[in-house]
């Protein structure tokens, strides 16, 4: 009776309900994506991932979308160091290293690595990478995580030095970033003569090789049979691209997928209650927020803004749209990070003073605007609330839905009014929630799409960016967030947690904090 009870509620989902999907994919971290489910059988040694959205690039140092890192990050790209379950650094591609003094830092490499072209990997891997991501021809919207590294001063061939400008605290952090990928250094110099797009044929030393990419539809990668740690359990992994989220959900039922991420908030008791998939749920580092373009009337008056954190109810956002997954967000930085702030005071649910501060800045009537959001059904139905909750206040709200990649391109060059997103913070560090939402170098693309900037918070994160005590930069971080609190270039909606369906013959999966699905021990039983 449970099965059957199981299956009536999917058919009635599938037909009937328009469900909520999680769209955690800022850094940024997208939402539903554009393409079909092209459906059928794998193999048992093919791990078949349905996601929400499409990659926009497999090159890591051009990536700024979660759903593209998911792609290449830990799979087909290593990074010299990464992070465990807990954020804690331990060896990657770099075997040991030491801080020789505030400035330089000395990685001792792995010997018996290559390429997936066959080429080795040694220092000189290392150095031409860090230089292809500073280089300003390639425009990195992650240069900014290395651009105090002056120097990469090659000691042997498997021992690296970095120098930087200033002593900078989160460094082996951002090296863990999907950004710190190390691409074959044949590759970068073909791409550089023009024989090759290494988005297009990405070559690591990961232990999942590039196969293809059908844009729209699906991306397959299969086992790298040379790969110098453990090998995959699996022979391939192919993330297919399924738009509706009761698709994703329907194919773990059915045995097409073994993977469903992100899968109906609104589901999880069906989940809980099928034979056929296991609920897999995350507290993660990342947040969803409103933001406003603070560069385009009214958003460029503060007291609108405040109005606006003040009108919209996040409490009703979360239970509404979310069902209670995730915690509600005060400030931009989670507990979960280094530079949370825990008596952190924000706004609250409060109509009269939102009226209040509309009238103080002329907009006693209200106004009207855009509300920007990408195809995930849980933002569009969140637009959708703030929507029904700001015409209570005169102000006429229109939402303009835009696929995820011209969401990502037209936000960052500030086409927009009020928008949506999220944040997932790569590193766990303070630093990356603040510089790239807050920092007035970051605005656009590289992450503030709220286009803010105020020079006494620019400072705090720069100096706690040199900071080497702990205490200190902490309490920057508090600083700097209660003037981005009080000048509310975004409203903070929830603190991330992370919901999967799985199949029961899939084991060993688990997802790193910042949303990365971690694949190396994955079995298909």
């Amino acid at each position: 009776m449970k099965k059957i009870y199981s299956l009536l509620l999917l058919v009635i989902m599938i037909f009937i309900v328009s469900a909520c999907t999680d769209g955690d994919v800022e850094e940024n971290s997208g939402g539903e994506g554009a393409g079909e489910n092209n459906g059928g059988e794998s193999g048992d040694d093919t791990l078949v991932i349905a996601v929400d959205s499409e990659v926009t690039q497999i090159d890591p140092h051009l990536g700024t979308d979660i759903p593209s890192a998911n792609v290449y990050h830990n799979k087909i790209f290593e990074t010299l160091v990464v992070q465990d379950e807990n954020m804690e650094i331990q060896p990657g591609l770099a075997t040991e290293w030491e801080r020789i003094n505030d400035n330089e830092w000395e990685f001792r490499l792995r010997e018996d690595v290559e390429f997936h072209d066959g080429e080795p990997f040694d220092a000189n891997a290392v150095k031409a990478n860090i230089d292809r991501v500073l280089d300003p021809e390639l425009a990195s919207p992650r240069a900014s995580l290395f651009e105090m590294i002056e120097e990469v001063e090659i000691v042997d061939d498997y021992t690296v030095r970095l120098i930087t400008e200033y002593p900078f605290a989160p460094l082996l952090a951002n090296l863990a970033h999907y950004s710190g990928g190390i691409i074959s250094p044949a590759s970068i110099q073909a791409e550089s003569e023009g024989e090759v797009n290494l988005t297009e044929d990405p070559v690591g030393t990961g232990p999942l090789t590039f196969d293809s990419w059908d844009q729209g539809n699906e991306v397959v990668l299969s086992k790298n049979d040379n790969y110098w740690g453990e090998e995959m359990q699996v022979e391939e992994v192919i993330f297919r691209v399924v738009t509706e989220s009761s698709s994703r959900f329907a194919m773990i039922e059915t045995g097409q997928a073994h993977i469903a991420e992100p899968i109906s908030f609104q589901s999880l008791d069906m989940v809980e209650d099928s034979d056929n998939m296991e609920l897999y749920r995350s507290e993660g580092l990342g947040i969803d927020y409103i933001g406003f373009n603070v560069e385009t009337e009214p958003f460029d008056d503060t007291r609108v803004r405040q109005a606006l954190s003040y009108a919209i109810d996040t409490e009703a956002i979360i239970d509404g749209v979310y069902n209670g997954v995730g915690t509600e967000a005060i400030g931009p930085i989670g507990p979960a990070n280094f530079g949370y702030h825990p008596d952190l005071e924000g706004y609250g649910h409060d109509p009269e003073r939102a009226q209040e501060l509309l009238n103080e800045a002329g907009y006693e009537d209200g106004f009207d605007t855009t509300f920007w959001t990408n195809d995930d059904e849980a933002r569009v139905t969140t637009a959708e609330i703030v929507q029904d909750q700001l015409s209570e206040y005169g102000i006429n709200v229109e939402i303009k839905q835009v696929e995820w990649g011209a969401y990502l391109e037209q936000t960052g060059e500030g086409l927009h009014d009020m928008f949506i997103l999220g944040w997932s913070n790569m590193t766990g560090d303070g630093d990356y929630n603040q510089y790239y939402l807050f920092h007035s170098d970051a605005r656009g693309s590289e992450g503030n799409r709220s286009f803010y900037a105020n020079e006494e918070v620019d400072s705090l994160i720069d100096e706690a960016r040199q900071e080497s005590d702990e205490g200190e930069r902490l309490e920057m971080y508090h600083q700097a967030q209660e003037i981005e609190v009080e000048e509310a270039p975004l409203v903070p909606v929830r603190h991330t947690e992370y919901v999967a369906a799985i199949s029961p013959d899939v084991e060993g999966f688990w997802m790193h904090p910042s949303r990365v699905m971690m694949l190396n021990d994955v079995e298909i039983k």
